[in-house]
């Protein structure tokens, strides 16, 4: 049995994400908790290249229906990834833990998995985010007019291009709310769109709301003190809106000492000292400590902002203003998810382009195999 878990965390660090080892086998633990033995030897012949149901149950040597049946229950309970096309028959792909199977987790959360997880993240985080799966975007309050703003740049315009939207709970906050250590922040603010949506939506993971709807969440995200986080695409799946006390990813990101470093975000914060009445707002409104006042003004970190505008958006004097960093800092947003998550594998060093083409060939031969 262990041997089988083993695998299914080398198989899983090969994704994007990752799924690194530890000495106290914490990951191991993690998985046992989600997976059957059963279920973990299946997962074993998921990957990163879509499969229909045939391709896999091929794979593993099982007949179509029970590997049908096998492939939906395991959709269902967050452990790996179903898509449905219009006019296509259903694939099924490898899910990585976190962004992912960790977030599918939000409706079955118990203490036991929290603190397993918690005592992970800071050996996973490392490699999830050796190329950011989230971007920071400013909160469209903080944003001057006369400023170049990309559309991928703007929440609200990220929301009108969606075709469905779906808002489900902040896993951070609940999960944090379950062990006793919640802030109280709005929790049903997890926005996603497209496929994203209909996924969250047919496990009951969140629930449709229209696109006011999901306006008026930005709204209160920005009341609330949330950083917005998209995923790190130009055609982004999803918004969370995020905050220092209880977001896995800025938990971590807080814990170095150049956060702006490790974060993709097209601006920075600066201040006007000369105004600034030393009010302290922008010090409570900052998740990330790169605000303090200093002989009644506040001075500002520039290695630890991320530029998300929160210090901007409240600042009675108007003494805080967000500038787009030069063109060498400017991070490169990937067009779409599966390029960002290519980034990613290709970064921790897990798979390169000639990789990539050669799991593509072997699953259309697989697929060809299957009509014959």
């Amino acid at each position: 049995m262990a041997d089988t878990y083993r695998k299914l965390a080398q198989h899983l660090d090969y994704l994007p994400g990752g799924y690194p080892a530890t000495e106290s086998g914490v990951e191991l633990r993690i998985l046992r908790r989600l997976f059957t033995q059963e279920e973990a030897e299946f997962a074993l012949h998921l990957s990163l290249i879509p499969a229909e149901t045939d391709v896999i149950a091929r794979r593993a040597g099982i007949g179509r229906e029970v590997a049908a049946r096998r492939l939906e229950e395991m959709s269902r309970k967050g452990l790996i990834m179903r898509l449905a096309f219009e006019a296509k028959p259903v694939q099924y792909m490898a899910a990585q833990f976190v962004i992912g199977i960790w977030e599918f987790q939000v409706n079955d959360l118990d203490p036991e998995l929290i603190r397993d997880v918690n005592e992970y993240m800071p050996a996973l985080f490392p490699e999830a985010w050796k190329f950011p799966q989230l971007r920071t975007i400013p909160v469209n309050r903080s944003l001057d007019f006369r400023q170049t703003v990309f559309p991928y740049e703007k929440a609200e315009e990220l929301v009108r291009r969606a075709q469905r939207i779906a808002v489900a709970p902040c896993i951070c906050r609940r999960e944090r709310h379950i062990a006793g250590e919640g802030c109280g922040k709005l929790e049903e603010a997890c926005l996603i769109f497209g496929m994203g949506a209909d996924l969250y939506l047919r496990n009951g993971l969140g629930r449709s709301i229209e696109r006011q709807g999901a306006l008026d969440i930005l709204a209160r995200a920005d009341e609330a003190g949330l950083v917005l986080q998209p995923g790190n695409a130009q055609e982004a799946t999803n918004i969370c809106c995020c905050c220092g006390c209880c977001c896995g990813v800025l938990r971590n990101l807080k814990t170095y000492p150049k956060p702006a470093t490790l974060v993709s975000s097209p601006f920075v914060a600066t201040a006007i000292s000369e105004s600034c009445s030393g009010c302290g707002v922008c010090t409570t409104r900052c998740q990330m400590g790169a605000l303090h006042i200093e002989a009644q003004h506040a001075v500002l970190d520039p290695d630890r902002c991320i530029g998300c505008g929160l210090c901007v958006s409240t600042c009675p004097t108007g003494s805080l203003a967000l500038a787009r960093k030069p063109d060498s800092e400017q991070p490169r947003v990937p067009r779409s998810g599966v390029q960002s998550l290519i980034q990613l594998g290709r970064a921790r060093g897990k798979f390169s382009t000639a990789d990539l083409a050669w799991m593509m060939l072997k699953s259309k031969m697989e697929r060809l195999l299957t009509l014959h």
